[in-house]
């Protein structure tokens, strides 16, 4: 597989379906190359008669076809499609997925409510990233609303409600504007269910919540608070008023007065009177709403596949963890300079999780590169002379823990080789002890050890990371360091030989800038 990959998501959700393309460099570089709306209403019947009709099914496997058009012309390689509440509640979307199948060779596939509150969460953290810690995350969509509670970044509870805004317009028949008697009636009902799933609300009132869907996004600009880190908000105070003001319009007059598209104009005054009355539960004062979904979830959970060698089982991560605790022990008894040590490990296993659609090596080999980059200077243990010689003497020697056979010599190869005292030739003990394979492998592992090996030669850990990009014949290294920071790129440059011989592209080395986006 060559990098970088072409990656697709599919939500097929209540009010409309939505396409995201995407091209990854690694599990953390993913660019947007294209997105596009269908406004089909799987929603419409799903939640009040239980049944798609046909035309809703048509207009569904048209939008899917056109889709596919789009996937091809961006040659992706992976896709994943999901449906959700509409698909989940109609007895006949059996017949919806076997017509999208036929019309498009798109396979569409149906979550529970638990997988698509997840997708909504691993997007909202994608996009906040570390910058701030929800407390509450909640997605309001055509059939339910989704609310995940969280303290200090871990999940405490989900609760999920059926006040999805067209399921709350086709049971009460609403059709535009909503008088006072109402706008009442309505708002009595998503009281009482929000009561009785969470009788004693948490207070939100100093703390940061997310607001994720369509509707979330429109109101986002109807009754925008203070952005927070260039992420837009709604304010709960302007929200209140704002609501009003859409109940008392009919369709055309919302179309005309916010510039909505009519399916979203039939809904947004229904979807102000839910946001409106998780503010009040919970004390909000204002709500994120960084405009991800289930799609931007999609995409991450599609790129950490294709980067991540396969699924790591409970077992594997035991072993890996028993693995290094052994290496660690055996580094400190050599008096191992810890923070450097863990910040080569750091920065090789970043490169290697972004190359690895080209060398293609898994798990195993990742936990090797990792030992020999805590390992790689414990050398100086015996002398900083030749310190790469007598680091693979120890390691073949000194009874790590766990660390034996074809495994030890991978390793103590990676530790003779990481500073370019030395190159992999079969006299070396180590590297003579492996088959044809193994040697491929350490010198793959070792071109990774060395560039990160120098990126950190001050010992300071200055650098933030490193992101590659891979542009024809070319790997070129974006690297994101503190300000201040002097970067050996000659250096950089010359300890990248056997990256070039072994990936078969030319390295070239850069100073992130600020503004720029790696794609």
């Amino acid at each position: 597989m060559a990098a970088p990959i072409q990656l697709a998501a599919v939500d097929a959700g209540s009010n409309a379906i939505r396409l995201a393309i995407a091209r990854a460099t690694s599990s953390e570089n993913i660019e947007i190359l294209e997105t596009e709306r269908a406004s089909v209403r799987l929603g419409h019947n799903a939640f009040t008669r239980r049944m798609l009709d046909d035309e809703t099914i048509a207009r569904a496997a048209r939008a899917f076809r056109r889709f596919r058009g789009r996937m091809d012309r961006y040659d992706v390689s992976a896709y994943r499609a999901v449906a959700t509440a509409a698909a989940r509640e109609s007895r006949n979307c059996r017949k919806l997925l076997e017509r999208i199948r036929r019309k498009s060779g798109i396979e569409l596939e149906v979550i529970g409510s638990e997988e698509e509150a997840r997708l909504v969460c691993a997007a909202v953290h994608w996009a906040l990233a570390d910058r701030v810690q929800p407390r509450l995350i909640f997605d309001l969509g055509g059939g339910s609303l989704e609310m995940n509670f969280f303290d200090r970044g871990e999940l405490q509870r989900r609760v999920a409600l059926p006040l999805g805004t067209i399921r709350l317009m086709e049971t009460y028949s609403i059709q535009g504007r909503i008088d006072e008697d109402g706008a009442r009636r309505l708002q009595h009902h998503v009281m009482a269910l929000m009561r009785s799933a969470l009788p004693s609300p948490p207070n939100f009132s100093r703390a940061v919540a997310v607001a994720c869907g369509g509707n979330a996004e429109a109101l986002a600009r109807i009754a925008a608070g203070m952005p927070v880190e260039r992420t837009p908000t709604i304010s709960a105070r302007l929200l209140r008023d704002q609501m009003w003001r859409l109940l008392a319009l009919d369709i055309p007059g919302r179309m005309r007065a916010f510039r909505l598209r009519r399916e979203r104009a039939e809904v947004l005054g229904i979807a102000a009177v839910v946001i409106n009355a998780i503010a009040r539960w919970f004390d909000l004062r204002s709500m994120l709403v960084p405009g991800v979904g289930v799609r931007e979830g999609l995409l991450l959970q599609i790129v950490a596949e294709q980067y991540s060698g396969g699924a790591i089982s409970g077992e594997e991560k035991d072993h890996a963890a028993k693995f290094l605790a052994g290496v660690r022990w055996f580094a400190r008894r050599m008096h191992y300079d810890e923070q450097h040590a863990e910040q080569v490990a750091r920065l090789a296993l970043s490169l290697f999780d972004q190359l690895r659609p080209l060398h293609e090596l898994n798990s195993e080999e990742r936990l090797l590169l990792e030992a020999g980059a805590l390992l790689h200077d414990v050398g100086h243990y015996v002398s900083k002379k030749a310190h790469h010689r007598h680091g693979e003497y120890l390691v073949r020697n000194g009874e790590i823990p766990g660390v034996k056979g074809w495994r030890r010599d991978v390793v103590a190869a990676l530790v003779r080789y990481h500073n370019c005292k030395s190159e992999p030739q079969v006299q070396h003990a180590s590297y003579a002890a492996l088959n044809s394979e193994r040697r491929r492998q350490v010198r793959l592992l070792t071109s990774l050890l060395r560039i990160a090996e120098k990126l950190e030669s001050d010992h300071a850990q200055r650098i933030a990371g490193v992101d590659v990009q891979i542009s024809g014949r070319r790997a070129i290294f974006h690297i994101r360091a503190a300000d201040g920071t002097r970067l050996d790129l000659a250096g950089l440059a010359r300890k990248s030989d056997l990256f070039e011989r072994e990936f078969h592209l030319k390295a070239e080395f850069r100073r992130a800038q600020r503004k720029e986006q790696v794609a």
